[in-house]
């Protein structure tokens, strides 16, 4: 059995294909097919509040081949997620449309809170000591999404309107930054060993240029060494030199920045990265949701 997860982000879009996997009672996934396409959404919806008729073609294309490749592997299930462009673009609704009628997806686009809830599902954090707390940090091209557990409970969660195409359009506002903080400060303060978890493209691509090894959580310090060392060079060497994708090396820097303000503001001295992102929440979401169904 297969399940099939969409993920409509401001800088890409991903399609996950993943083997079900039951034993004993339990289910789990093994990733079979994991497609990005760099369509970045967030320019249109952050700049002119409207998605393109350029952007949008590219959208649906991309849609409609991930239709055929559902089609292909037979996938018995599907859910598909518009995030923070999805959120701001005013002809959302009529992009969501086109796409039911192009690509025969149903595409939902999520707000901030939702998003969070389907991250989180994605179970990253496993194989870590549940008596501890920790700091959930997902950065996105146009939101980032903070979670707060103690004793594997989760104290508070928020999403922020702030993310690394806000930043590079210049749409970030310092209202945001403070908000952000101020929910770190007012979260945290009774905590006192708190560990961050780190999830998102930017940070697992950060994290495999660390150089950690699978599962050692990588130190702040570690962090805001590479920061400025990937900031040493310009975007063109970033690319050339470094070897980094074009859509992920100007991104890369305003990620750090993020990932940086809130572990400093948080007092937080380790991150760990089990690189996961929004596509293994979904499909983690997708069999809650069946199994509660059979049950």
């Amino acid at each position: 059995m297969r399940y099939a997860a969409i993920d409509v982000g401001s800088n890409a879009v991903r399609l996950l294909i993943a083997e079900i996997i039951e034993n004993n009672g339990s289910v789990s996934f093994k990733k079979n097919t994991l497609i990005r396409v760099p369509v970045r959404l967030g320019d249109d919806a952050f700049l002119a509040k409207n998605l393109s008729d350029r952007k949008t073609d590219d959208l649906v294309k991309s849609m409609v081949a991930f239709r055929n490749l559902m089609d292909v592997y037979r996938v018995s299930d599907y859910m598909a997620c518009g995030t923070s462009a999805m959120r701001e673009a005013q002809n959302g609704a009529e992009v969501v449309q086109r796409i039911k009628d192009q690509a025969n997806i149903d595409l939902q686009i999520v707000h901030g809170e939702a998003e969070a809830k389907i991250i989180y599902a994605s179970h990253a954090e496993l194989n870590i000591d549940k008596t501890k707390n920790y700091l959930y940090i997902d950065v996105g091209g146009g939101s980032t999404e903070l979670s707060l557990f103690s004793n594997g409970e989760l104290v508070a969660s928020q999403s922020f309107n702030l993310g690394t195409i806000r930043i590079l359009d210049n749409q970030d506002r310092d209202e945001t930054w403070n908000e952000m903080k101020d929910f770190i400060r007012e979260h945290t303060r009774a905590y006192k060993n708190i560990f961050g978890i780190g999830t998102g493209g930017n940070i697992n691509k950060l994290y495999r240029l660390s150089q950690e090894k699978d599962g050692v959580p990588m130190s702040y310090v570690k962090l805001r060494a590479l920061y400025n060392y990937l900031n040493s060079f310009s975007l063109k060497d970033r690319i050339n030199v470094l070897g980094l994708n074009q859509d992920r090396a100007d991104v890369i820097i305003p990620a750090c920045e993020i990932y940086l303000t809130v572990l400093k503001c948080a007092n937080i001295k380790t991150i760990y990265v089990p690189t996961v992102g929004m596509v293994d929440g979904i499909i983690q979401t997708l069999i809650e949701k069946n199994n509660l169904t059979r049950s």
